[in-house]
C-alpha cells in the first residue's frame, strides 16, 4: 500500500536518475584523457519524469521486463568551450561541479524519504 504513495515513486525515480547520471559523470572522468572521447549527460530529472507515462510500466535498471531503461540512457553533451587537441570533450571541472548536482539530487531524495518514513510512522501513532 504505502510503496505506491507518489511521493515515494518520485522520489525513488530521483535516486535511481541520481545514480544513473552518476555513473556517466565517472565515465566521464575515466576517459578524460582518452583521445576523442565525448562527455556523456543525462537529460534533467523533470523532463525525464514528466515524460514518462503515468501509471505505464518502465523497466528501472537493464534486463527489467526484458528491456533497457530509454529514460536513463547517456546521451552525448554539447562540449561547453574548446576541446582538448586530441578531441576529448571532457573537462574535469566541470565533472566535478555535476557530481556535487547529483549529490544533492540524491540526498534530497533521501531527505524525502526520510521525511515520508516519519509521517507516515506519526500517522500510525508510532512516534520516531
Amino acid at each position: 500500500m504505502f510503496e505506491k504513495l507518489d511521493v515515494v515513486r518520485m522520489a525513488q525515480a530521483l535516486a535511481a536518475h541520481a545514480g544513473a547520471r552518476q555513473e556517466a559523470i565517472a565515465r566521464n572522468v575515466a576517459n578524460a584523457d582518452t583521445p576523442g572521447y565525448q562527455a556523456l549527460d543525462l537529460p534533467d530529472f523533470a523532463a525525464t519524469y514528466q515524460a514518462a507515462e503515468p501509471g505505464a510500466m518502465r523497466a528501472t535498471r537493464p534486463g527489467h521486463l526484458g528491456a533497457q531503461d530509454q529514460a536513463f540512457a547517456p546521451i552525448l553533451r554539447a562540449a561547453g568551450g574548446s576541446g582538448a587537441p586530441n578531441g576529448n570533450s571532457v573537462s574535469l571541472e566541470g565533472e566535478m561541479v555535476k557530481a556535487v548536482e547529483v549529490r544533492q539530487q540524491h540526498d534530497m531524495a533521501l531527505a524525502i524519504y526520510r521525511n515520508t518514513t516519519t509521517l507516515l510512522r506519526l500517522s500510525l501513532g508510532r512516534g520516531r
